[in-house]
């Protein structure tokens, strides 16, 4: 019986096999084979199509420099958009819901363009951190407040992706708790606070794909940045 509402959200085994490691591995099961026919069938000509279209939304805020990142980009999206969608299921395990997980994400990509604007455009990188015309009296205040801002993307990264997830579950958790306990009581308040449980659920659907949009488009605007 669970504890708290939180215990949910716990790496937890079965079988001494760790539920985050299978809920890691699992989108790889979701993704379909090439073939070695002329012609794909209608699955894989879905998926291109689609990974074609997204694809070719990320690359819009980048230049020319920044399309070798769109395998990257495009593969990391699938992963998290797969995470978040499978974490909706009954008896599953969410990891993107892991402030860990999701900050091993943000880091090292956000790392990686900073030391892409240091090496190769290290005096338009350093000129983010002062605005052109500041006071002499506020450039050190702004120096020190845009540093902050900088390293605080990939903290901003992570959390944001872990409190929209752990939000909507606790949300989820709680008002399907709640139509168990008023369903022998009063029958035609359970039967609404279902009805908002299933359109809570379709948000939380729309949700978990559209901040593993939000992640990467961050990313490549971080990116934009230092190219």
């Amino acid at each position: 019986l669970s504890v708290s509402f939180f215990d949910q959200f716990m790496s937890t085994t079965y079988l001494g096999i760790p539920l985050i490691a299978l809920a890691l591995m699992f989108p790889t099961i979701l993704y379909p084979s090439q073939t070695n026919r002329w012609l794909n069938n209608r699955l894989l000509t879905l998926q291109s199509a689609f990974i074609n279209r997204f694809t070719h939304q990320l690359l819009l805020p980048l230049n020319v420099g920044g399309h070798k990142w769109a395998t990257l980009l495009a593969s990391l999206m699938l992963f998290l958009i797969s995470l978040n969608m499978l974490g909706l299921l009954p008896y599953t395990f969410t990891p993107t819901a892991q402030l860990s997980l999701n900050l091993g994400f943000a880091v090292p990509l956000w790392l990686a363009t900073l030391i892409i604007g240091m090496r190769n455009q290290p005096n338009h990188a350093l000129g983010h951190l002062l605005p052109e015309g500041t006071p002499n009296l506020l450039i050190p205040m702004l120096i020190v407040i845009e540093t902050i801002s900088l390293f605080i993307r990939p903290l901003a990264l992570g959390v944001r992706l872990t409190a929209n997830l752990t939000a909507g579950h606790l949300l989820i958790q709680l008002i399907s708790t709640a139509v168990f306990v008023l369903l022998p009581l009063m029958p035609s308040v359970a039967i609404l606070t279902a009805t908002v449980l299933v359109l809570l659920t379709l948000l939380e659907v729309a949700v978990a794909m559209i901040q593993a949009y939000v992640f990467v488009l961050l990313l490549t605007l971080y990116l934009q940045e230092n190219i």
